[in-house]
């Protein structure tokens, strides 16, 4: 099966060059949508080797994954790997999570970043949780790590996803489209590597309740 990896970027300059590097390894080609950054993103992504495609202002992680998964299309993916640019993920778990695509057991791959010893912080566990909660409320489908962006697409989930929120809340949005869509989901062990830059780029918690907010309320319109 034809595999591209999706990766939204927003001012890793200092990072995405060895995130495209590793992730080579186990895809065939890499698309990086560069989410209005203003450093020099793009131009390190394509030195590595990857497509990039850039958003003229910053649009959100939905937004650009969605763009991201649209351009693989076009290009015949019929497996989809989408993970964050700054290394948090280890795309040595790449060949795991595909594994229950490629034996035709699901249609949607989970990382569950709480199935391994992994250093989380308490904060993020706490957040990690409360987004679980909220997003079990507003889909009806529990995931373990439901706001993790590393994912993988099966060929099913490739042609149906369509994702219309543009910032973290899609994460929420995604299992919504899984049970909607009735996919068949796995979840897998993986590894996450935090940092003091990672953990400094997460969201506050202001940030996190107006994301709960809209997601309830999105699943209330619909």
């Amino acid at each position: 099966m034809k595999i591209i990896a999706v990766i939204p970027a927003y001012n890793e300059g200092t990072r995405v060059g060895n995130v495209v590097s590793e992730v080579a390894k186990y895809v065939e080609k890499i698309i990086v949508v560069d989410d209005g950054s203003t450093d020099d993103t793009a131009q390190i992504a394509k030195k590595a080797g990857a497509i990039v495609l850039t958003h003229i202002e910053n649009c959100g992680a939905g937004a650009a994954t969605m763009t991201g998964i649209d351009a693989a299309r076009m290009l015949g993916a019929e497996v989809v790997v989408t993970l964050d640019a700054d290394e948090q993920h280890s795309s040595d778990d790449i060949p795991a999570l595909l594994k229950p695509i490629t034996d035709k057991k699901a249609d949607m791959v989970f990382a569950n970043r709480f199935g391994r010893r992994n250093n989380i912080p308490l904060i993020r566990r706490v957040f990690n949780g409360l987004g679980n909660i909220i997003t079990f409320a507003a889909t009806g489908k529990w995931v373990s790590d439901s706001q993790c962006g590393f994912k993988v697409f099966g060929p099913k989930a490739v042609s149906q996803v369509d994702l219309r929120m543009s910032g973290y809340e899609f994460c929420t949005e995604i299992v919504r489209e899984s049970a909607q869509h009735r996919w068949r989901t796995a979840e897998i062990p993986a590894k996450v590597l935090y940092s003091e830059y990672t953990l400094a780029k997460g969201q506050s918690f202001a940030n996190g309740v107006r994301t709960a907010l809209k997601i309830l309320l999105r699943s209330f319109l619909r």
